[in-house]
């Protein structure tokens, strides 16, 4: 088995610019638009985008859906963090989210 995987040509595949291992939320670069996000996250996006002076995660949280049940608004409040963390979104206050300008493609 060893003479044959030995045969076989190796391609390394590069992942694209920003993305991180694991993460459906690639660091963001200049000119990125929303569209490289995974759609839970362009969702949130656009519910944050909603609120300009920023929202608590209960609001984006019944606008995606998901309702206001606290283990949601939980994982919605993580997924906002890792947002941030990426420089997909702004947290004006604890707690308080919105989107950065984002374009569209």
């Amino acid at each position: 088995m060893a003479e044959v995987l030995a045969e076989l040509p190796f391609v390394v595949a590069e992942s694209a610019p920003g993305a991180v291992a694991g993460s459906p939320v690639p660091w963001r670069a200049e000119g990125m638009g929303a569209s490289v996000l995974a759609p839970e996250y362009q969702r949130i996006v656009s519910a944050l985008e909603a609120g300009r002076e920023g929202m608590r995660c209960q609001q984006p949280a019944v606008a995606v859906g998901l309702g206001a049940v606290p283990a949601k608004v939980e994982g919605l409040r993580s997924k906002a963090k890792r947002l941030v963390e990426r420089g997909w979104a702004l947290q004006v206050r604890p707690g308080v989210f919105t989107a950065l300008a984002v374009p569209a493609s």
